[in-house]
């Protein structure tokens, strides 16, 4: 019956779109996105900064949902207590959170162990997906970090791709639904909020 209701809502995940952004209304929300005719000429390749900034969670504890590390273990985002965390919601299926992968393992390349850059593939089959996407991928510092329960999609209510900061007590900073350049100028000034 579980599988049955993980398939339903992930099906529903897939009909609603990975990149839908909700409506303006809300003032904790902020656009992040180039000019829009800039962002159409830029090459296919390139991820554009169309991502919707939103800080109404600021001050809110990270959730003890357990995921699964790269070893196979279940931890929690307590683990990281200490130092700031980039938490990417992903999944092999969402079109635009593998076009942003790249410059999060180039991100994650450059930050190293003071910003801890986790991203949590929400593929119902975990590893069995996630770990050829990363071979045939190449990346040199990512790691398959996996949550085949889709705990923080769902109990976020969070699209995909999304993407949030958590400072060094756990607590959120903000969180970007949508594509980012996270090797970008823009990525940079929001990822120093963490300090």
């Amino acid at each position: 019956m579980r599988s049955a209701i993980s398939l339903l809502l992930l099906g529903t995940l897939m009909i609603a779109g990975c990149d839908k952004r909700s409506g303006p209304g809300s003032q904790a929300n902020e656009t992040i996105s180039a000019a829009n005719a800039a962002s159409e000429a830029a090459p296919a390749a390139a991820v554009a900064d169309k991502g919707q900034l939103d800080r109404s969670h600021k001050g809110e504890a990270a959730p003890d949902f357990a995921f699964v590390d790269p070893m196979g273990k279940k931890v929690t985002l307590a683990a990281f207590k200490g130092k700031p965390v980039l938490l990417n919601l992903w999944a092999t299926w969402c079109i635009p959170c593998r076009a942003e992968m790249p410059t999060l393992d180039a991100l994650a390349g450059k930050k190293g162990d003071a910003l801890p850059v986790i991203t949590l593939s929400q593929d119902l089959k975990g590893r069995e997906l996630v770990d050829p996407y990363f071979a045939k991928a190449g990346f040199k510092n990512l790691k398959p970090w996996t949550d085949p329960d889709m705990a923080f999609s769902l109990g976020m209510n969070a699209n995909l791709p999304t993407t949030i900061l958590y400072d060094s007590a756990g607590k959120e900073v903000w969180r970007l639904a949508g594509e980012m350049d996270w090797a970008g100028a823009k990525a940079a000034a929001l990822l120093a909020e963490a300090s």
